[in-house]
């Protein structure tokens, strides 16, 4: 117990530690570095909570925003010098830590004054649960209580992918996205991306489909399939298609529209939109998440690629 509450206490000042660091430190490139550390402890944190499907979400948000950052860290820093130059003055730089500490300390106000017992819609939760036929809480609430939450959710991904590639050239828009990279057969990519995709694929459908019933989902396993379709990309393996490609947008919209077309169709059968028709709610949940995985794997993939950057074949 003592142990616990140590480690607890260590982990707790460390994450303290590493976001004063990334929010103190200069160099763009150090911060996004800090950054993608800190959302690593988190998930730990969020392990030391028993919550492995946060923990779980927060590791691959973590990584995915990591690699982004990264690659517009490196990409500003030739202008980075210049910038740092125009440092804010010394009031207003005490002016936003004094705000950010305000902000702090009435969370941590309102934190320790929550009522005995917190409120909470467990009881709520659990009641319901065996209407779904699913052993996983995280997922009943995420595709059967809240399930337009989820849906608005999958939609958000998409605007964002189509937000990175508005910033592609006139000429470039249709074409190839990314920059083209051309592996050799001893390349270590070559090796690795070889390697590691077919275990990585058999894990991904894994934590989908135990999903349902333990920690992990569809969210979890499109990471790992983007992550594994990333790693052939940059050995030069694999080519992304078009972004014009119509195969390639039916991938990216496949999981919402199986999300919304199940939506409507529990109207008439089940009384209301995104509704589950009695004895169904299960194999649906599973029809959605299956369709959502590939989508997502797809986008975010696509979201680390970038937009196109090349002349546009005619």
């Amino acid at each position: 117990m003592m142990a616990g509450l140590v480690l607890d206490g260590l982990l707790a000042l460390l994450v303290l530690a590493v976001a004063a660091w990334t929010i103190g430190v200069c160099q763009t490139f150090a911060a996004t570095v800090g950054f993608t550390v800190y959302g690593l402890l988190l998930a730990v944190v969020w392990m030391r909570l028993a919550a492995p499907d946060a923990a779980l979400t927060e590791a691959a948000i973590g990584a995915l925003t990591g690699v982004l950052l990264l690659r517009a860290a490196i990409q500003l820093a030739p202008s980075e010098a210049g910038l740092n130059r125009l440092r804010p003055a010394l009031k207003l730089r005490l002016l936003a830590g004094t705000l950010a500490f305000a902000i702090t300390a009435t969370l941590a106000a309102v934190v320790f004054h929550l009522p005995e017992p917190a409120p909470t819609l467990v009881p709520q939760v659990t009641a319901q649960q065996a209407s779904t036929g699913l052993g996983n809480a995280v997922t009943a609430v995420l595709l059967a209580f809240r399930a337009i939450d989820t849906l608005l959710e999958a939609v958000v991904l998409i605007f964002a992918l189509v937000a990175v590639w508005s910033l592609a050239p006139d000429a470039a828009w249709g074409g190839i996205p990314g920059a083209q990279i051309k592996g050799g057969s001893g390349d270590v990519r070559a090796y690795l991306s070889r390697l590691l995709p077919p275990v990585g694929i058999v894990i991904a459908f894994y934590i989908f489909w135990v999903g349902a019933d333990f920690p992990g989902g569809k969210f979890q396993a499109g990471t790992l399939l983007a992550a594994m379709g990333l790693l052939a990309t940059m050995a030069g393996l694999i080519q992304p298609p078009p972004v014009a490609s119509r195969g390639l947008r039916w991938a990216l919209v496949l999981g919402t529209l199986v999300f919304l077309a199940l939506g409507l169709a529990g109207m008439p059968l089940a009384g209301a939109f995104l509704a589950y028709p009695e004895g169904w709610a299960k194999p649906l949940i599973l029809l959605i998440e299956a369709a959502s995985m590939l989508s997502i794997g797809v986008t975010l993939g696509l979201l680390v690629i970038g937009y196109p950057a090349g002349q546009a074949e005619q």
